[in-house]
Order: structure tokens, then sequence, then C-alpha cells
């Protein structure tokens, strides 16, 4: 294999998926999307992430289209709202995802935010999956209280947990829970959403300076070593083009180990465990407003 291509994770399902892809989260439907992922699928990237309550899943299956890539070499995931979970609701859901994205099916769909009937939603998903209309399914935002609330009520086994994860925050008791399961972490926010005092770290800058790279390609790569899938997200070609070139080098374990310790004990920007947390977040997003 090329030293610099993308390599996959195989999931506790058996499918393979891409360890790096490319996030869409907050890139507007303004052609915006249409114009990232185009620039992305471009320069190799295979795997995309886009959800409902981002309201941009036509433009990102209006770039695969007209990619030229084969749709079997691209990894596509989206993630059901909150406000969908009740079984039929989401069997419609998902029917939607599928036709706003022009595919026949879906590599992974997610539960994106752990409140509500849950149990209904991934009924639904287990039934797509069994259907061929999604081929991996998964979770997200949930934590080690919210994991044991749900998952041991699953008739099957998800096969990701779609979370909040940086060197800051290393979600060490979720880990270990995921690890037992076989079930991938994949990282939203792998940048900590570009926090400075994280890119000021001496560590991370130091080892930026050794292997000749930033300190964002020396954080995915400690990512990536870890096992962790990540999906940056850029809107400039140049950003999400440098990304991704990641997999010329490779940390020590001694510097894997100086960068395992800038964890914060659990700190991170978003707690799903706060008290109200699924109702503010069924108010933020209305998916059917434009219905």
């Amino acid at each position: 294999m090329n030293k610099t291509e993308i390599t996959n994770f195989t999931l506790n399902d058996g499918n393979k998926i891409p360890s790096f892809g490319f996030g869409t989260f907050q890139i507007p439907a303004d052609g915006s999307t249409y114009k990232a992922v185009s620039d992305a699928l471009k320069l190799g990237y295979r795997h995309i992430d886009t959800a409902v309550a981002y309201f941009n899943e036509q433009e990102v299956g209006q770039a695969i289209k007209e990619s030229g890539v084969p749709r079997d070499q691209i990894w596509v995931t989206s993630k059901i709202w909150l406000q969908d979970y009740a079984y039929e609701d989401a069997k419609k859901s998902i029917a939607t995802s599928l036709e706003k994205l022009g595919l026949d099916y879906m590599d992974l769909y997610l539960i994106h935010q752990p409140y509500g009937k849950v149990d209904e939603a991934w009924k639904a998903l287990e039934e797509a999956k069994a259907a061929g209309k999604i081929r991996s399914i998964g979770v997200s935002n949930m934590t080690p209280k919210l994991w044991n609330k749900f998952v041991p009520k699953f008739a099957t086994m998800p096969s990701v947990n779609q979370i909040e994860f940086n060197p800051y925050f290393q979600q060490k008791e979720l880990r270990q829970i995921l690890a037992k399961a076989h079930v991938a972490l994949e990282a939203w926010a792998p940048l900590g959403q570009g926090n400075k005092e994280l890119f000021k770290e001496p560590t991370l800058n130091e080892l930026a300076e050794k292997y000749q790279k930033d300190v964002g390609q020396i954080i995915l790569r400690f990512e990536h070593q870890e096992g962790i899938i990540v999906f940056p997200k850029s809107v400039h070609e140049s950003r999400i083009e440098s990304n991704k070139n990641i997999f010329d080098f490779e940390l020590t374990s001694d510097e894997m180990d100086a960068i395992r310790a800038l964890d914060t004990n659990g700190k991170g920007m978003h707690n799903p465990d706060t008290p109200g947390t699924g109702d503010m977040l069924l108010k933020a997003f209305d998916v059917h407003a434009n219905d």
C-alpha cells in the first residue's frame, strides 16, 4: 500500500470503513457543501459524513453523483434526527435520507442524539440494514451513562459511537466500554473545534517541528493511531488536502503517551448527560420546517 493512502478499519459487522473522512457539519447548503465534498472526493477522500440535521444531504449526494468515483468506493454516513425516532417516522427518515442523497443504500446511519424513542428508531435501523438499505448502523453522543441506558436493550450491537474526542477529551471510560463490545469510536471535533490552547500545546508543537507537519496533522495522526475514525471539516481546498496528509509518518509509543497525558480527565465542550439536553436539541432544529 502507498504510505500516503487512507487505511480502513474493520467494524464489528465485518464492513471496512475508511479510517479518515470528511465532515460536513455547519457547511451550508448554498453550494458550499457541494464544492467542499467535490473537492474532498477529488483529493482522495472516500468517506463523507452528513446528517439530516445538517440540512445538506442533497448537496452531498449531488457531489457524490457527479464525482465520477464509483459508488462502492465511497463510504456515506448520515444520521436520523431525534424528531423522527418513533418507529414509523424513523422508517420515513431513512427513506428521505436515501432520496435526498440519491442513493440506493447508505453505508452507515446513526441515531444522532440519545434521547426519546431510541429503541423504536433502532428497530427501524435494524430492519433497514436487514433490507440492504443501510450497511452498518450505530449511535452518536452516547456517554457511558446513556450507553448503559439504551444499548443493553438493543437486539444488535451498534458498530459505531460517534462522540466528541480530541487530545484534551479522550473519553477513557467510554472507550473501555466500546472496546469490550468491539464498537468503533468516531470523533466529532477531532481538532477541538480549533481550540487555541490545544494548538499552543508545547508537546504538539515540538512534534510538528520534528515531523515537519502542522499541529492539526499531529493531532489527527495521534487519533488515527489510537484506532479512532476521524473526519475533520474544512471549506478550504488547501486545508482539505493537508488534513489527510497523516499517513506518511508514525508517532512513537513515547510520543503517543505524551499526547495521552494532555487529557483533562473528562471535560468536553458538550455534556450529553446534562438534564434537559434532549428537549433543548429538539427545539434547536426542525428538520421538517420545509416539508
